[in-house]
């Protein structure tokens, strides 16, 4: 089951998850870790950064088997043009 995403929603990208930082809890409040939530964003852009490099490392892949797909068509296609044409023997 897919999430609703209106469209103008624009997925974040790495360098915006690296540069978010939060506000630091007021003086005699508790709160987060300040260690976890700066190494939080951290984390999450390096998940981005390998989920985005294995979507453009399918992205070519896809290319190149299309690519590849169009050539033996277009071989088949050929062959059987020629094939019509031979003479009568």
């Amino acid at each position: 089951m897919a999430a609703y995403r209106s469209s103008s929603y624009v997925p974040l990208a790495p360098w915006q998850v690296r540069e978010r930082r939060f506000r630091p809890t007021r003086l005699g409040r508790r709160g987060l870790d300040p260690a976890e939530v700066t190494e939080f964003p951290d984390r999450v852009a390096d998940d981005l950064t390998a989920a985005y490099r294995a979507l453009g490392d399918s992205r070519q892949e896809t290319a190149r088997i299309r690519d590849a797909l169009r050539r033996w068509q277009s071989e088949q296609a050929q062959q059987r043009v020629n094939a019509g044409r031979a003479p009568a023997g």
